[in-house]
């Protein structure tokens, strides 16, 4: 068992070692984007990186293994992510961190470790994903409402929330055409999204009639 999760660098490396290191990185990189494909959305060239990005992260540790560049190298690969030229959600960058992750412990020769690091932490993404951990309630709202200046929000719109929402929050008061209208921002949680028209309905004879927004929240709100 010790031989089995021993590094297969040796001595010298060569080229056999090279070879191995990097298909088998390769290969975890391929299992760990099959996993992230399964019901969560990607790109193309997303998942492609990480089957790539331990291969890289492989030859980058194999060349400075034993030198004081090591630190340095993992550091600045690592920082990379941070000047990625799109956003993306907490969990692609923990794909791209388990990514490279695997590069590294396959180059330092630990290929056995990397694929029970790799079975572990696909089993774990893959158990999040299909039992839904950590999922936004449907019921969550995000509520716009435009109002003339002269309206008193506090006192005509909390009625209707406390009787349509499990609970509410005041987000952000907007002023639109020079002053001339407001818009008031809620986060709320419904009681029944069934009853979604109601509400909206209600708060329509209070705000004049004037534009009523009631949507999830926005994705964005999820970005790192």
């Amino acid at each position: 068992m010790t031989n089995i999760f021993g590094s297969i660098f040796t001595g010298s490396l060569t080229l056999g070692q090279f070879l191995l290191a990097i298909v088998a990185s390769m290969f975890m990189g391929l299992i760990l984007a099959i996993v992230f494909m399964y019901r969560n959305s990607y790109t193309r060239s997303f998942v492609s990186a990480l089957v790539l990005i331990p291969a890289v992260e492989t030859v980058v540790i194999m060349l400075v293994n034993d030198n004081i560049g090591v630190g340095l190298s993992v550091a600045g690969s690592f920082a990379l992510i941070r000047f990625r030229s799109v956003k993306g959600t907490a969990k692609e960058l923990a794909a791209v961190f388990i990514a490279m992750t695997i590069g590294i412990i396959c180059g330092t020769g630990y290929v056995a470790l990397a694929g029970v690091f790799t079975l572990l932490l696909t089993v774990v993404m893959f158990a999040l994903t299909i039992t839904g951990f950590g999922k936004v309630s449907e019921n969550n709202r995000y509520l716009k409402i435009t109002i003339p200046e002269s309206l008193n929000y506090d006192e005509v719109f909390h009625p209707v929330l406390n009787k349509y929402c499990r609970s509410w929050e005041l987000e952000s008061i907007k002023t639109l055409t020079l002053g001339s209208l407001f818009r008031v921002e809620y986060s709320a949680v419904l009681k029944d999204a069934n009853k979604t028209k109601a509400m909206i309905d209600e708060l329509r004879t209070r705000n004049g009639n004037l534009e009523i927004m009631c949507g999830k929240p926005a994705t964005n709100r999820e970005e790192l």
